[in-house]
């Protein structure tokens, strides 16, 4: 199967963007906010039958389960940027979507897809919302979502005044502004990664507990990010030590890659059309 394009023209009304909203998660969240920059359309949840687009997140699952079966008449949606979970049992589903990008190489191998191109939508957060002004902090603390209350991770916060500790479960705008205030993240969100690198903050990897590895390696390759196993909370203080601030991103033609990637894939069809007849 191939990546698929189209030349439709927007719909008037408000764009129809599923994300995973179980609990409040600023990578998540941060969905709608792309989403609405690129199509300069106003962005409503909807669930997953319902929806004309998904874009950040591992949810390619969820994608899978709603639509293994084709629904006569319906419009397909768009798959935008996201990512598979885990490995899927059966790829059914691909024929009943459109897809127009994927996350990384690692879901297009499991779905069987060959395409050269991938992104994760958070790369383009520095384009929707500014930069913090000065650097605030040496360091900065992104931990899952699932993971803000274990007070390891809370004492290590405590234990220096160079330490921001970050909760994810804040709005998009709040979190990117963290952590572009930041300079070195640690991060166990995915996102906390992705953020980093589209602000140009360098960022290590820290375990984040039960989650599974193949969304964080699956970003990583789509960008050509060298990703070692990630640290233990415990040991942040002793890497902390070897940091080099500031530092540049030595995969920076990567993410200039799946950005473009990201901005030409965009569906035409869910952007507003653009009025260009005289007036």
């Amino acid at each position: 199967m191939t990546v698929a394009t189209s030349h439709m023209t927007a719909d008037s009304g408000p764009l129809r963007l599923f994300w995973w909203k179980a609990v409040p998660n600023f990578g998540d969240l941060l969905s709608a906010s792309v989403v609405g920059y690129l199509s300069g359309r106003e962005v409503v949840h909807a669930g997953p039958t319902k929806a004309e687009l998904f874009a950040i997140g591992s949810i390619l699952q969820i994608v899978r389960r709603n639509y293994a079966e084709v629904n006569p008449g319906a419009q397909k949606p768009v798959i935008w940027g996201a990512g598979l979970l885990h490995a899927v049992s059966s790829v059914g589903f691909l024929s009943n979507v459109n897809i127009a990008l994927l996350r990384g190489p690692v879901t297009a191998s499991l779905l069987g897809i060959k395409t050269n191109c991938f992104g994760d939508p958070g790369l383009l957060a520095a384009e929707v919302f500014a930069a913090a002004g000065s650097k605030t902090h040496r360091f900065g603390l992104v931990p899952h979502h699932s993971q803000m209350e274990e007070v390891e991770i809370k004492t290590l916060a405590e234990s220096s005044d160079d330490i921001l500790l970050i909760d994810p479960r804040q709005d998009p705008e709040t979190v990117c502004r963290q952590i572009s205030s930041c300079g070195h993240i640690y991060a166990a969100s995915l996102h906390g990664l992705v953020t980093a690198d589209a602000y140009g903050v360098t960022s290590t990897w820290v375990s984040p507990g039960d989650q599974g590895h193949l969304k964080y390696y699956d970003y990583a390759a789509s960008i050509g990010r060298p990703l070692i196993s990630p640290l233990a909370w415990d040991q942040i203080p002793d890497h902390a030590r070897h940091i080099t601030q500031p530092a540049e991103l030595d995969y920076g033609a990567g993410i200039a890659r799946a950005r473009a990637d990201l901005r030409n894939s965009f569906p035409a069809q869910l952007r507003v059309e653009q009025n260009t007849g005289a007036a």
